[in-house]
């Protein structure tokens, strides 16, 4: 009964088409913002910080962009791990070489280089697509571990390739402890998350949606496939490069060319899957549940194996969460194939037509 529209009623055009139309959501996602602004600041420990919210956080914004390519506009990319890297060296290199401008300002801009970059390895989804993308975005994640790793400029050159980053600090506040750096990162997320969920919902976003669902049929109604695609690839990189830099500067700290390589590709393309294609929400439960389950599975098998009377060593439990990890990405992509989002629209139309039948 607490979950109804019965009696809210549309009489503006722009009400009809806001992103929470029922009162019941906009309470939620109010509340939801306030207990994670405000109230989890004052009851989170920096291993929850560490360990959680801030990987969560900053991930969610890196597959929220690679969900504006994969989801919404089709174009298949596994060299997402790359972008992550561009912003987080435009970032660093944007702070040595202007060092009158502020972290956070490099952090924004970093997302600009990272945009350039991912039109320019966008430009082959314009005459090929499937597969054979994916291949041409691998070889931009191959192309820039290589980049990282041996352009010296790029590392400013560091002998070690290992870089450091610049002190986080605001008005003279400093914000480089766990909590100032949770509220940074949910600050910008929360904003570009929003600017993309508004952004998918206007005439930019069903161009992407009639690309993805059939090219043909949309350039001959009017839509250009090279605007859609670039577009879409320069937003996604926009938004990946934007959570690299946030990765490094407000994560790391201090960081090598493998904290952005081929497994960090596949970590965001699972948190998309999983939490499902075409949907912010999803993005952002993917990574809830990319991160969570490793720790869960951490924690909870050498109690296990404890009362079987078998002792698990730290490697074993590796392995099994290895294979406890992968086993249940495969069950979860057989049960429910379009990820945790669509587990969640099914719930609310539940609650929306209980206690009757569906």
């Amino acid at each position: 009964m607490l979950y109804r529209e019965a009696g809210q009623y549309k009489v503006t055009y722009e009400a009809d088409q806001a992103i929470f139309p029922i009162a019941q959501d906009r309470f939620v996602m109010l509340a939801l913002l306030v207990i994670a602004f405000v109230v989890v600041p004052f009851v989170a420990t920096e291993y929850v910080y560490r360990a959680v919210l801030i990987p969560v956080v900053i991930l969610g914004l890196a597959a929220i962009g690679l969900n504006v390519l994969m989801g919404y506009c089709g174009q298949v990319s596994l060299g997402s791990g790359a972008f992550m890297g561009v912003g987080a060296y435009a970032a660093y290199n944007l702070s040595v070489h202007l060092p009158f401008l502020n972290p956070l300002v490099c952090i924004l801009l970093s997302g600009f280089v990272a945009a350039a970059v991912g039109i320019l390895f966008g430009i082959p989804s314009l005459r090929i697509k499937g597969f054979y993308l994916a291949c041409a975005t691998l070889a931009a994640q191959f192309f820039g571990d290589w980049a990282f790793l041996r352009i010296k400029w790029i590392t400013n050159y560091t002998p070690s390739g290992s870089v450091n980053a610049p002190s986080i600090q605001l008005f003279g506040l400093d914000l480089n402890s766990p909590t100032a750096i949770y509220v940074v990162a949910l600050g910008f997320t929360v904003v570009l998350g929003l600017a993309t969920k508004n952004l998918v919902r206007g005439h930019i976003g069903r161009q992407w949606m009639a690309i993805r669902d059939m090219d043909i049929a949309a350039e001959i109604i009017g839509v250009r496939p090279m605007y859609a695609k670039l577009t879409a690839f320069a937003v996604s990189s926009f938004l990946i490069g934007v959570a690299g830099a946030m990765w490094a500067f407000l994560y790391l700290g201090s960081w090598e060319p493998a904290a952005f390589s081929i497994d960090r590709s596949f970590q965001l393309m699972f948190m998309v899957i999983i939490g499902g294609l075409g949907s912010i929400l999803g993005s952002v439960l993917g990574a809830i549940f990319i991160v969570l389950l490793p720790i869960f599975l951490n924690q909870a098998l050498p109690p296990l194996g404890a009362l079987v009377g078998w002792k698990i060593s730290t490697a074993t439990v590796s392995h099994f969460e290895a294979m406890i990890f992968g086993a249940l990405i495969v069950f979860f992509l057989v049960v429910e194939p379009h990820g945790l989002a669509r587990l969640w629209s099914i719930a609310k139309e539940k609650l929306r037509l209980w206690p009757f039948p569906h």
